[in-house]
């Protein structure tokens, strides 16, 4: 593999020609850059440049110039993407001067822009914990947004105490930039009742029902569900069920090739190489200390190896989520997030190999999503160290009563009482498990592991016995 590159270099090529608006010559950089870099060296900087689209070259031999890529699109074209935007209410994400650049260029015509194909220079230009997509200050503010009140807990307890609230609004959210029309409400009856809306398709109502399922693996299973090749391939089989033309590729890494609709990119097309670059990505990103830093990670480079024949940004996004959700984190619901803002972005990506513009995105709905949970945080309750120290053994009493068709009484409980349970704690301990037998419904039971299905099964039975 070639060597990695890291961003900063690059980035003080990019800061240096974009002092010089009529281009410079490679002299000319070598002389003002200073380094200790051979002429190859730096050419290979500058050809990996262009391939990103983030520099131009002009001329011939001697008189070969670099350009900075911003004089690519006229600022013309730039403020009447703008003034398009406020007209159709797409405007409220707050884009960097970046990040009008790329969006100006995806926003031409198809036939205005250039074919591109995969490129592994993208991948390779990146270090975990040395290269940084977000930079240090970004991922504080980040880290200050989203701290919650489960943050000395163990990994996924916040998520599970706001369980019923992420299962609506993450599967509304992100399957509504699908161009789902399920309303919040529709989504909420759903979710809660199982009510499908009326008028609706049925694959709407099944991209929905996926997405719940997907985040409830995620939340129940949070000590299996890490950054992972399985877990990823799990996402997929849990968010394409039902969708897929061909059921044997749910849940499987594609064997043929794929196209982007409206897009000039192509994705790679040769099986073998998709998946051992689809474990490189996820390695390194499980390599990723900081969980921001590794969250944005996934939503750039799932999609662009587009690994699976579709569903690729479902499960980048909820992917996105699962370093949140282990650290404890705020998660991401992509609530608001306007879906021409969220495809403008991933073209970008795919077209330019430029984050500029998804990282606007993610920061904006990172934002959004943690103002969404600022109320719930406040209603949570401070964290019961007793009830904490007892989860796992709470979690296997619950569940063995449903499961065994037992009433939720107090001799029922001792009856299965696990053995973890110390002498002095088991009054308490039964105390506590009655409790949540007065407030389990369907809405709560899969915190215990329990399926629907199961726990209805439970309550009929203890329903009929009075």
């Amino acid at each position: 593999m070639p060597k990695i590159v890291p961003l900063l270099e690059l980035d003080q090529i990019v800061d240096l020609i974009a002092q010089y608006p009529d281009g410079i010559g490679i002299e000319g950089i070598t002389q003002r850059l200073g380094t200790s870099w051979t002429r190859r060296t730096l050419q290979r900087r500058l050809a990996s440049l262009i391939y990103q689209k983030r520099i131009i070259s002009e001329g011939m031999g001697r008189g070969l110039r670099y350009r900075n890529v911003s004089r690519i699109i006229d600022a013309s074209i730039i403020e009447q993407v703008r003034a398009a935007d406020q007209i159709t209410g797409e405007a409220c994400v707050l884009i960097s001067p970046e990040g009008e650049e790329i969006k100006a260029y995806v926003r031409q015509a198809r036939h205005q822009r250039k074919p591109v194909s995969y490129k592994k220079e993208f991948l390779e230009q990146y270090q975990p914990n040395v290269t940084a997509y977000l930079p240090e200050s970004l991922r504080t503010q980040l880290h200050n947004l989203g701290r919650s009140p489960a943050e000395q807990t163990p990994a996924g307890t916040f998520a599970r105490d706001i369980l019923n609230r992420l299962l609506i609004d993450l599967s509304w959210a992100s399957s509504k930039l699908e161009g789902n029309t399920y309303s919040r409400l529709d989504t909420e009856r759903l979710i809660e009742f199982g009510q499908a809306a009326e008028g609706k398709d049925a694959l709407e109502t099944q991209m929905i029902l996926n997405h719940k399922s997907a985040i409830e693996y995620l939340v129940r299973d949070t000590e299996q569900a890490g950054v992972s090749p399985e877990t990823i391939i799990a996402l997929h089989a849990f968010l394409s069920d039902g969708l897929m033309r061909d059921p044997l590729t749910c849940g499987r890494i594609r064997n043929r090739p794929v196209e982007i609709g409206g897009s000039v990119y192509l994705p790679l097309a040769m099986p073998q190489r998709l998946e051992e670059l689809f474990g490189i990505v996820i390695n390194m990103a499980a390599e990723i200390n900081d969980p921001f830093e590794q969250s944005f990670f996934l939503m750039v480079h799932l999609p662009y190896l587009q690994p699976f024949e579709d569903v690729n940004k479902r499960v980048s996004r909820l992917a996105a989520n699962i370093p949140l959700i282990q650290y404890n984190l705020c998660p991401l619901s992509f609530i608001d997030v306007p879906q021409q803002a969220y495809v403008d972005a991933v073209l970008g990506v795919y077209e330019l190999m430029r984050i500029e513009l998804l990282r606007d995105v993610f920061v904006w709905a990172y934002e959004r999503s943690c103002q969404q949970y600022v109320a719930v945080q406040q209603q949570l309750a401070p964290p019961d160290t007793f009830r904490l120290r007892y989860r796992n053994e709470l979690t296997e009493a619950v569940r063995a009563v449903v499961r065994g068709g037992l009433h939720g009484s107090e001799t029922a409980i001792r009856s299965i009482m696990p053995e973890t349970v110390t002498q002095e704690d088991q009054s308490h301990f039964v105390s506590l498990a009655v409790m949540e037998f007065r407030t389990l419904h369907a809405g709560n039971a899969i915190r215990f592991g329990l399926r629907p299905l199961e726990f209805a099964a439970w309550r009929e039975k203890n329903t009929e016995g009075g």
